[in-house]
């Protein structure tokens, strides 16, 4: 119990003063040779550009590509690691490096700090916070906030049997797909990001004035 509270207070003790951030998942397998590899570097490098911090999961692959592609531009570079046996490594470009062992402590701390998710293509952990987040806003949880699945050839058998077989039965409504967006362009990313930005900071100030 007492770890677990501590990992809790680490994050928001660390993390307070984040800013606007952007969260971006994907496989730890990937190699920087890998063309989803340079896009998510790339893609870390154009949000950072635009004033978001990059927060990733702090391993290999593609949390690699995006953690450099923030430090190297200057920004807010975090990793949330998680404590495994295999694959997860801490990559060296966190300007903060936070540990867990607990994986929902971790995804607590993606929704509190990121304003929006990218998903680059990844495995079971990629799909997990991504369904995850899918469940927050269609259960109230949280406000709808921009999800991106950044390939469109790699994620568009999954959406096909989203709509093929969850629709047509009842298990969501298929309205509830538009809280997604795919796409192959960075700039679209970034233009989506900034627009939900924007919205927030509108909404902040209008409470604010409401408050006065």
């Amino acid at each position: 119990m007492f770890r677990i509270i501590s990992e809790f207070t680490e994050g928001f003790d660390k993390l307070s003063d984040l800013g606007w951030a952007v969260a971006i998942f994907g496989s730890a397998r990937l190699k920087p040779g890998d063309p989803y590899y340079q896009a998510a570097e790339k893609l870390a490098a154009a949000l950072a550009r635009e004033g978001c911090a990059v927060i990733t999961g702090g391993g290999p692959g593609i949390m690699e590509a995006a953690n450099k592609g923030a430090i190297e531009v200057g920004a807010h570079s975090v990793g949330l690691n998680i404590e495994l046996e295999h694959e997860q490594r801490p990559n060296p470009y966190q300007s903060r490096m936070l540990s867990y062992r607990y994986f929902f402590a971790r995804k607590v701390t993606f929704v509190k700090y990121a304003m929006g998710y990218v998903c680059m293509p990844g495995g079971f952990g990629t799909l997990d916070e991504l369904f995850e987040a899918l469940t927050l806003i269609q259960t109230h949880k949280v406000y709808p906030f921009p999800l991106v699945l950044y390939g469109s050839k790699f994620w568009e058998g999954l959406l096909d049997w989203i709509r093929s077989a969850m629709v047509p039965i009842g298990a969501i409504d298929a309205d509830e797909l538009g809280w997604i967006t795919v796409t192959d362009d960075i700039s679209e990313v970034v233009t989506i990001m900034s627009e939900h930005r924007a919205w927030k900071q509108r909404k902040i100030e209008e409470a604010q004035s409401a408050k006065a």
